[in-house]
């Protein structure tokens, strides 16, 4: 399955969870009306605390990302994939707002920064596996 948690990345176990699903999402890994794990096969997969697991579904559900089917499970809402295109669009622009101010903070200069930004590019492209190349999908039944 394509969920991982790193405990020693400063990011609650819940929000890896939440941004992982929301990745997928908006990267089509899983589609409108598909279910996710449920709640206990997670937690046991990637061997965390079920309340832990509920707490992202929960905020997943409040972001409008999934809803309950009755006596089924959790599924993708309609519209959830651009939704997650935004969700994912506002997170990474954050992430890099800290890790531009840090190195403004730092002394650097802007074409330094750009330079920088340019060659780490060029390094990662094709080189970073996404959330759909990291293995197949829990099957839904």
């Amino acid at each position: 399955m394509f969920f991982t948690i790193n405990e020693s990345n400063g990011i609650a176990i819940y929000e890896q969870i939440v941004r992982q699903v929301t990745f997928a999402i908006a990267e089509e890994t899983f589609k409108v009306g598909q279910m996710l794990p449920s709640v206990r096969a997670l937690s046991v997969q990637l061997a965390i605390n079920p309340n832990t697991v509920a707490r992202a579904y929960q905020e997943l559900q409040v972001d409008g990302v999934l809803e309950t089917l009755r006596g089924r499970g959790l599924v993708v809402c309609a519209g959830a994939i651009k939704r997650c295109k935004e969700i994912r669009r506002t997170m990474i622009a954050e992430s890099l707002k800290v890790a531009l101010t840090e190195a403004l903070h730092g002394g650097l200069e802007a074409d330094e920064i750009r330079e920088l930004v340019s060659k780490q590019l060029n390094k990662l492209e094709g080189n970073v596996a996404t959330i759909s190349s990291q293995g197949n999908l829990p099957s839904s039944s």
